[in-house]
């Protein structure tokens, strides 16, 4: 009898006093196209988020950007009231203007009323994580923080993130305010950030890679193929297995709207990369 793998073979990892699996959900692809109103099959998607729970996921990462607002009622819908376990993550910064439109907006006030209104949309009375989207270019980063540093003084906020940040943001922000994780873009083919995971990996931060399969591109990469090949697991098993063992201060948060991919990549936490293999994976690009 086959043994179905869930999120606990990849270990946990500590936000705040709460220990979470190491292998998480994104859930921003249960959106519509250009990650814009419903997801096309809604019950589909809340099914995808149960599954996810089902399979050991204990931490969930959304935004108020993904739908817009829609994305963190959904998760609501599907698994308020929440075991005592599960964390959900969200986001404020960002704002839409139709499919595939971002811009920031951190001004103090609105990030008041976003995280208020995903209090809402949550059914939460406080948010275990709540992270700065991005970086607003026209204000003070400090002012930014400092809004998200209030909230946490009311009792809003358990634990601030900030995410898309350089170094420069970061010490900023530590300067303010405890700082528990950095969500930053990070795959195997895309080390940009790799600055900032190592501060997290010297300081015990949490570093959530966003966009951690590259929106499926891995799969192209011959050496991922290769060693695909040769151990009968999915491209994007290997990815995600890269990423666990790159460094114990990671959570990945692999997202989709099936079913079946999240088995595949729940199942990636049970994949133990060879030596080789892993330097094979972690030689820089030609």
């Amino acid at each position: 009898m086959s043994t179905t793998i869930t999120a606990a073979a990849a270990g946990t990892i500590r936000i705040g006093e709460r220990a979470v699996h190491r292998l998480g959900f994104g859930a921003m692809r249960l959106t519509g196209k250009g990650v814009w109103g419903w997801p096309p099959d809604r019950e589909g998607a809340v099914r995808v988020l149960r599954r996810a729970v089902e399979l050991g996921v204990n931490f969930i990462d959304t935004s108020d950007a993904y739908g817009p607002e829609v994305n963190e009622e959904l998760i609501a819908q599907a698994l308020a009231p929440y075991s005592s376990d599960l964390v959900i993550a969200t986001k404020g910064g960002l704002t839409r203007s139709g499919p595939g439109q971002w811009a920031p907006d951190c001004r103090p006030e609105r990030l008041r009323s976003c995280c208020e209104a995903s209090l809402r949309r949550l059914r939460l009375d406080h948010i275990e994580l709540y992270q700065l989207h991005t970086v607003d270019p026209r204000l003070p980063y400090a002012d930014q923080i400092g809004a998200l540093a209030d909230l946490r003084k009311e009792g809003k906020i358990r634990h601030i993130g900030v995410s898309n940040v350089a170094l420069e943001h970061l010490r900023i922000a530590r300067s303010i305010v405890e700082v528990v994780s950095v969500q930053n873009r990070y795959n195997f083919a895309d080390r940009e950030s790799e600055p900032v995971l190592q501060a997290c990996e010297r300081d015990g931060l949490v570093f959530i890679p966003w966009f951690p399969l590259d929106a499926g591109e891995i799969g192209k990469s011959a050496t991922v193929q290769a060693i695909a090949a040769r151990t009968g697991c999915s491209p994007y098993q290997l990815a995600i297995a890269w990423l666990l063992r790159r460094s114990r201060q990671m959570l990945p948060i692999p997202g989709t709207s099936s079913a079946a991919h999240l088995e595949e990549n729940i199942a990636a936490s049970g994949v133990a990369l060879s030596d080789d293999e892993f330097a094979e994976l972690s030689a820089p690009a030609p």
